[in-house]
């Protein structure tokens, strides 16, 4: 395997995370408005064997891990073929996905088989009627079905995300957190972020995560220590007895640039070295006015580069792009 390079605060930078559309089948209040955002046009979104290339050029340098995001990346047909692509590149180890599980059921088996190992499934809620209400247009027995299939086919760890917002779902916190004992879910809670449409809940609507740890503890009992991830953004902890695992995402009360190791491919071909910076380095004109491998690595270099030690958001607004169209 490459030895993955390091930024200006030599943290290795290993970690890809790619947006294969913008385009999503739900319009979750905290990221998206009810109408949508502005698409992409077709012909500006990287095609499958483009992503290929980039996250070959990605794993020479020392890329391992990579993570398929949208939007929602199972709108966009046939991703089980850019997964088998993506699985066959030497020295990619680490291949998953994020999705809202609304079309997990269908494709959990042929992602599988095509070589992804693992899932992440956004989830906000247990009740049915609170969830449609918080997509606007989903249905809860969709992704709990999307859940048992990822978990059927092996994707495994299948990991929860939950998005903890005041008023609207922290009252579900224990909830979610009884399933890792009677379920064995590992379930994370994120802190919401001021981007995009998220700016809309992150005043008086935020919660942070020490307060959603006390109220699952005045409930459940302390929590043990959990697994160690070094390499990820969550800090990882255990119900007494639990086969899951609780994980606390913390991106603004304890925020963890300090050992950020990713990037972000977007899905009209911008890499992005941090998520709440403003800078992009535009892949997709080099790549189509053919670009060697060794230029494309050279952009990489300089997005590792230039990677910042932190984000600002205490001290400057959040950039423009919506959380759609990024990949969080």
């Amino acid at each position: 395997m490459t030895s993955p390079l390091h930024d200006q605060c030599d943290r290795p930078i290993n970690y890809l995370r790619v947006s294969v559309t913008d385009r999503c089948n739900l319009r979750c209040v905290y990221c998206m408005p009810e109408s949508g955002v502005p698409l992409q046009r077709h012909e500006d979104i990287l095609r499958y064997e483009e992503i290929a290339r980039l996250v070959r050029v990605a794993a020479s340098l020392g890329i391992y891990k990579v993570r398929l995001t949208g939007g929602e990346p199972l709108v966009r047909p046939q991703l089980a073929s850019l997964v088998a692509m993506l699985a066959r590149i030497p020295g990619l180890d680490d291949l998953s996905l994020t999705t809202n599980g609304m079309l997990l059921a269908a494709q959990a088996r042929e992602l599988a088989q095509a070589g992804l190992d693992r899932v992440n499934v956004s989830l906000d809620t247990l009740r049915p009627e609170r969830f449609t209400g918080m997509t606007r247009c989903g249905h809860l027995e969709q992704a709990l079905a999307g859940l048992e299939a990822a978990q059927a086919a092996g994707l495994t760890p299948v990991k929860i995300n939950m998005v903890v917002i005041r008023g609207l779902n922290e009252d579900e916190v224990v909830d979610f957190a009884r399933r890792t004992r009677s379920d064995g879910w590992h379930v994370r809670y994120i802190e919401i972020m001021p981007l995009g449409e998220g700016s809309k809940w992150a005043g008086d609507r935020y919660v942070p995560a020490g307060e959603v740890r006390d109220r699952i503890e005045s409930e459940l009992g302390q929590l043990d220590p959990g697994p160690s991830d070094e390499r990820g953004p969550a800090r990882y902890w255990r119900l007494h007895g639990a086969r899951g695992t609780i994980g606390f995402i913390t991106p603004i009360s304890e925020h963890f640039c300090h050992r950020c190791n990713r990037l972000r491919l977007t899905a009209d071909g911008r890499l992005l070295p941090c998520l709440m910076g403003t800078d992009e380095f535009d892949l997709r004109r080099p790549l189509r006015e053919g670009a060697n491998d060794e230029a494309l690595s050279e952009l990489f270099r300089r997005a590792i580069a230039g990677k910042p030690a932190g984000h600002r958001l205490a001290d400057q607004p959040a950039p423009p792009r919506m959380m759609a169209s990024v990949g969080g």
